[in-house]
């Protein structure tokens, strides 16, 4: 059997949290709306997956779902200019940029469901016939190969992989000189140290781990599970890889957009 391309491989995003580290500006739309540049959160995300020829995702809603869901059903108006006719009720579009090829899939999960249970429930909606599919967060950004770890998945017999990562410091590093000064690294690489990721592929019998109910998490139990059994391989990646789960975080990646130097770009 031949295996799978990127873009045969579903991508399912959980976007349904609410933010509640971000304070009020997640009040009104879900955190991964929240925009980097003129773009939400949300399409970075995406892009980090397009660029190796990803194209279907299925973002698994909850919280303010109708936020995301406009957003893509009104995608073309919203990312080019437009004429509307309003004699004929025509509108025609004039892209600004040229539009991704993807398929999207907005699927409201339930409000106040863990990870796995919304995995879950659109998963037994829209996974199909697929072999292999892929699972983030929507608050995950990296310049990793995610081409590569799903290579890598595909050719080891285990039921799943995860992007292991130099997990940051919380705290900045001082080094101190003879002299009495000292050297200042904010939040360094922890090295020789492995954390997940966030950016997961799994084979379809990593739905027998999950349950529908609200009260499933998939980093508790499902993934435990696989790791005790097993069949867990790790893809490490020792480049850029944030989380946007607090206000610091969000001004670290808008600070980095706006320099140009984002990695993830």
């Amino acid at each position: 059997m031949l295996s799978p391309e990127p873009a045969d491989v579903p991508i399912f995003v959980l976007c349904g949290g609410q933010g509640s580290r971000l304070g009020e500006i997640a009040a009104m739309r879900p955190k991964p709306m929240l925009d980097i540049g003129e773009k939400p959160m949300l399409l970075h995300i995406m892009s980090c997956y397009g660029r190796f020829g990803f194209r279907r995702f299925v973002l698994c809603t909850g919280h303010r779902s109708e936020v995301i869901g406009s957003y893509f059903a009104n995608y073309a108006a919203l990312n080019s200019d437009y004429t509307v006719d309003l004699a004929r009720n025509t509108i025609s579009y004039h892209q600004r940029e040229r539009l991704p090829d993807w398929e999207v899939t907005v699927a409201f999960t339930g409000t106040g469901v863990m990870t796995g249970g919304r995995l879950a429930r659109a998963a037994a909606r829209y996974l199909g016939d697929a072999g292999h599919f892929g699972v983030t967060y929507g608050d995950g950004l990296t310049d990793a190969d995610l081409g590569a770890e799903l290579r890598f998945h595909l050719a080891h017999d285990r039921i799943g992989t995860v992007l292991g990562i130099d997990p940051p410091s919380p705290f900045g590093q001082l080094t101190l000189h003879e002299d009495g000064t000292a050297s200042f690294v904010e939040k360094p690489r922890q090295t020789g140290q492995t954390a997940s990721g966030g950016f997961f592929f799994f084979r379809r019998p990593f739905l027998d781990y999950l349950s529908p109910t609200d009260s499933c998490t998939l980093e508790a139990e499902p993934l435990a599970r696989l790791s005790r059994e097993g069949q867990l391989r790790v893809f490490r990646h020792q480049g850029y890889w944030s989380c946007v789960d607090t206000l610091r975080d969000r001004e670290e990646v808008l600070a980095l957009w706006e320099s140009g130097a984002a990695p993830w770009k």
